[in-house]
């Protein structure tokens, strides 16, 4: 309890008014909500190419917020990085949909504890990594979205949630990006093949460094050849850092999904 009340506590104190490019940059996000059959609802908001032309097809980003960013506003998800992906310049070098749901409060994107050394993957996902795996599908059929570019990312809490979705569809997504999260190392063969790169702080006392270090291991030893970056002295926020990289985004849109 003490753990996630400082994961909350963390990211709130990060919080910062964003700067007026930053506030422009997020107005471009759309607020929309999933339904599925059973009438449960995922709140998203979603960014699309500029001059979206149904005739060509684009790249789709998902991204999961971390626990400070729970709620029901629709708006909380966007404080961290959407901001970075909403830029001009990141729009106009690499035109994609991005993603971003809200997880609804006393929930997660994966049903683990944070401060844990390891964990096992569940059976069954979250209802909110559910529905937003269910969202994937349903904006792939609403859009002209390139089926071998989709990439997932995500921090704190959505880093969990990044390795979670990834170990769960292992063939769906072209890329990955988990910040300051884990995943499931016994599950590592499964996704050794996509490309993941992989970012933690140093001095993280909330998610322990080890377990971006254990999933980066374990895809080694699987045959994998992930990328990591550790930020020595850095505490939680990896991810200020990493969305303002503009090296991350050549990467990751430069990954294609394998066949």
């Amino acid at each position: 309890m003490k753990t996630t009340l400082y994961l909350f506590a963390t990211t709130l104190l990060l919080m910062l008014p964003p700067n007026a490019n930053a506030q422009d940059a997020l107005k471009q996000f759309e607020a929309r909500q999933y339904s599925d059959a059973d009438g449960n609802s995922l709140s998203y908001r979603i960014l699309k190419p500029k001059q979206y032309d149904p005739a060509k097809k684009y790249p789709l980003v998902m991204f999961w917020h971390g626990a400070g960013e729970r709620g029901d506003d629709n708006q909380r998800q966007l404080v961290h990085g959407m901001a970075d992906f909403a830029s001009a310049e990141v729009m106009e070098k690499y035109p994609a949909f991005v993603v971003a749901p809200q997880c609804p409060k006393n929930q997660k994107w994966a049903n683990n504890d944070w401060s844990a050394d390891q964990h096992t993957m569940s059976e069954q996902p979250s209802t909110p990594m559910r529905l937003s795996l269910e969202l994937i599908d349903s904006l792939q059929k609403e859009f002209s979205i390139d089926a071998d570019r989709i990439y997932v990312t995500g921090l704190s809490m959505g880093g969990f949630g990044t390795w979670d979705a990834l170990q769960r569809r292992p063939k769906q997504f072209a890329a990955a990006i988990p910040i300051c999260g884990g995943g499931d190392t016994a599950l590592a063969e499964k996704i050794a093949s996509v490309p993941v790169w992989v970012f933690h702080g140093g001095n993280d006392t909330v998610v322990k460094t080890s377990r971006s270090r254990d999933m980066v291991q374990a895809l080694k030893e699987a045959g994998g050849k992930p990328k990591y970056t550790e930020y020595p002295g850095v505490g939680h926020n990896s991810w200020s850092a990493t969305y303002a990289n503009p090296e991350v985004y050549k990467w990751l849109f430069s990954q294609r999904r394998s066949s």
